[in-house]
């Protein structure tokens, strides 16, 4: 998380209104779609705060037929991890009038094996019929709550496969954009990233000078502060930094302020600015390895947060930030890092706010520097636009990439009733896990569950993570020094992504000191490590016993070894491994069971 919840006052719960809708000149899909669009937009109002989490609103109607009106009798939104979810929120403010109603979703709750709040809201309040935007995009939730909510007799229905019509697209499209956040970083595995700049009308950024305050009004910069309380980290470059001098707080923005980055390959940067003083808001630099280290002292020394990369460029950059939890991503920076930005890919949309001003100058700057395109056929075009008009100023919006669509892959299912037995080829379910923050995240090889296995010399060794042995193994009999330290450092390594770094870096740099029979043994080396963690946590036994009958996949969308991959082109062995893993445990658990009644 780039944030601490405990810090944020958050309003307080939102109570039953007497709002109402009449009905008589509307159809029951354009009320569907309206109330939908309402939960959507409730859902909105924690932007910023649940990150990486989705945001959840829910709306709870009742029809009061001798009026021919729908009541609204309760709304809520999730505020943040951890706090009341939406729906239990609503409930709570219809009271007893929530018995025969209908709730609104924008998303289908979160519910999974250890949480079951919101659906037991749903269903102990008597509501009768649930209407949701969009499934949930994690695929080991996706489908969860739907089949709950209809095993306990509520009808639900969901848009685009329940509900199809004109009236209803706006709506979807409404759900899918304000959880786009999540959908992106699912999808992609690095944050959501938004580019804003503000230009003249004849597309400059700045003066020939580099002078460039103000160019747009007062009330577009209010907005900048909103996109920016909505993020997790604001980037910029250099140039930004010397030019402007920027505080990139969110001042109007909430509770929330976002991590402010700089990136600089040489660290050519003033020892004076606003960005050092980490009072209200902390900073982190991004620099290449080696550069200015007097300097990277002198920003340590003032709480500046320094980390350095082999080649600094946005792609890399992202993934860190992937790694550290981040979701929402907002760039601020000049025309030649946004250029580079674009190029990578990073960039999911873009905010420009176009100001009624001509400065001209044949030198003067452009929000986007050279992206080597020599025809208008090759321009990139947005998806989604919208217009609005801010002040004096126009707000121009769209996508550079659609959001993902985030569909359950299926494995074969005979291969995967030849490796567990247990998994029928009817009505089996599908279990996908990734991250650690997902409920079944216990099952990565990322998750912080320490292993008791041999290190380099045969000596039993406290491994802080499967992926920590795993990655070192690759190096392990190499008689190179610099592979020796490789095995250290990865030892070390503060986190389990951090080794997953090392060790993946020095296998593309120097394939040399990798171990010869690496590819031939790194299944072994992982199943090894993944016996030893779930016979260590009896509590990692049971959680991979009731899963008994499923499909396990690992949901990784670029891991094509070791996960499923985007489109379920993955051999997906971690997923193989951990069945196979179950089915001794279940042998073992069987032969135990006839020993103690023989």
């Amino acid at each position: 998380m780039a944030f601490a919840l405990g810090a944020l006052n958050f309003p307080s719960p939102i109570t039953c209104k007497s709002t109402s809708i009449s009905s008589s000149s509307s159809s029951s899909h354009a009320l569907d779609a309206a109330y939908i669009k309402r939960a959507a937009e409730l859902a909105d109002s924690s932007a910023g705060f649940t990150a990486p989490h989705p945001n959840f609103g829910c709306v709870i109607t009742s029809a009061t037929k001798e009026r021919e009106r729908v009541v609204v009798l309760g709304e809520g939104y999730l505020y943040g991890e951890g706090t009341t979810p939406a729906e239990l929120q609503a409930v709570e403010a219809a009271g007893d009038l929530s018995r025969g109603a209908t709730a609104y979703l924008n998303m289908e709750p979160a519910d999974c094996a250890a949480d079951h709040t919101s659906v037991s809201a749903i269903v102990q309040a008597g509501i009768t019929r649930v209407v949701i935007g969009i499934r949930h995009p994690l695929q080991h939730l996706r489908g969860n709550a739907v089949r709950a909510l209809r095993s306990e007799g509520l009808l639900v229905d969901v848009l685009g496969e329940d509900l199809q019509s004109k009236a209803f697209e706006e709506a979807l499209k409404s759900c899918l954009i304000v959880n786009a956040p999540l959908l992106y970083r699912a999808a992609s595995r690095v944050p959501f990233s938004v580019l804003k700049y503000a230009m003249t009308l004849d597309g400059k950024i700045a003066a020939s000078s580099g002078h460039a305050s103000w160019i747009s009004s007062k009330m577009s910069r209010s907005r900048v502060f909103e996109l920016r309380g909505r993020s997790d980290a604001v980037v910029v470059g250099g140039n930004t930094v010397r030019r402007d001098n920027p505080h990139l707080t969110a001042r109007h923005g909430g509770g929330h302020f976002p991590r402010r980055i700089v990136m600089s390959k040489t660290l050519d940067l003033p020892e004076v600015a606003n960005l050092w003083d980490d009072t209200e808001v902390p900073t982190m630099v991004a620099t290449q390895r080696g550069a200015r280290r007097s300097f990277q002292k002198f920003l340590a020394s003032k709480g500046v947060e320094v980390v350095e990369f082999d080649i600094l460029n946005p792609k890399d950059v992202m993934e860190y930030f992937y790694d550290r939890g981040y979701l929402a991503i907002l760039w601020e920076c000049g025309g030649t890092l946004a250029a580079s930005a674009i190029s990578s890919g990073v960039i999911h949309k873009v905010h420009a706010f176009v100001a009624p001003k001509i400065i001209g100058g044949k030198n003067a700057p452009s929000p986007v520097g050279e992206l080597g395109m020599v025809e208008m056929t090759q321009a990139l075009e947005l998806i989604d636009v919208q217009y609005e008009q801010i002040g004096p100023d126009m707000l121009v919006s769209g996508f550079l990439q659609p959001v993902p669509d985030l569909t359950p892959n299926i494995p074969s299912m005979d291969e995967t009733s030849a490796i567990d037995p247990t998994v029928s080829a009817y009505e089996s379910n599908i279990i996908f896990f990734f991250k650690t923050w997902d409920p079944h995240g216990a099952f990565s090889n990322f998750s912080l569950h320490p292993i008791q296995m041999p290190d380099e010399n045969g000596d039993y060794f406290t491994w802080p993570s499967v992926e920590h042995y795993y990655q070192a193994c690759k190096f392990v009999g190499v008689n190179n020094p610099f592979a020796k330290k490789c095995l250290e450092d990865i030892k070390n390594a503060k986190s389990p992504e951090e080794a997953a770094r090392l060790g993946r870096k020095i296998q593309r740099q120097r394939p040399d000191l990798v171990r010869s029979d690496w590819e031939s043994s790194k299944i072994d080396v992982m199943y090894r490590a993944l016996k030893c963690k779930f016979s260590t946590y009896p509590n990692l036994t049971c959680m991979l016993l009731s899963t008994a009958g499923s499909v396990l996949v690992e949901a990784s969308p670029h891991d094509l070894f070791w996960g499923g991959g985007r489109d379920g082109e993955g051999l997906n062995y971690l997923g193989r491994l951990l069945m196979q893993l179950r089915s001794e445990f279940l042998a073992d658990s069987l032969s135990n069971e006839k020993d103690a009644t023989s």
